[in-house]
């Protein structure tokens, strides 16, 4: 699966947040829900225009984004 046909980005749109195509949910939203609990099937049930495919693109773009950068965590906040 590539993300890319699931993923996109319009600076129109929640200030170039990336988001899922033909929604206004963006990926840092999608990840809240799970951050908050939030099963898959939940996440299906509340936002029907969502297809399992798109929740594993965020998922896919996500991995893509830590892998391509470093990330560092302030051993302060541990």
């Amino acid at each position: 699966m590539e993300w890319r046909q699931y993923i996109h980005s319009d600076p129109k749109i929640l200030l170039g947040k990336p988001m899922i195509k033909s929604t206004r949910l963006s990926v840092e939203f999608i990840l809240g829900l799970f951050a908050n609990g939030w099963t898959v099937e939940q996440i299906l049930d509340n936002y029907p225009t969502l297809t399992p495919q798109a929740v594993q693109a965020v998922f896919m773009f996500v991995a893509e984004c830590m892998r391509d950068e470093f990330l560092y965590i302030d051993p302060k906040i541990l």
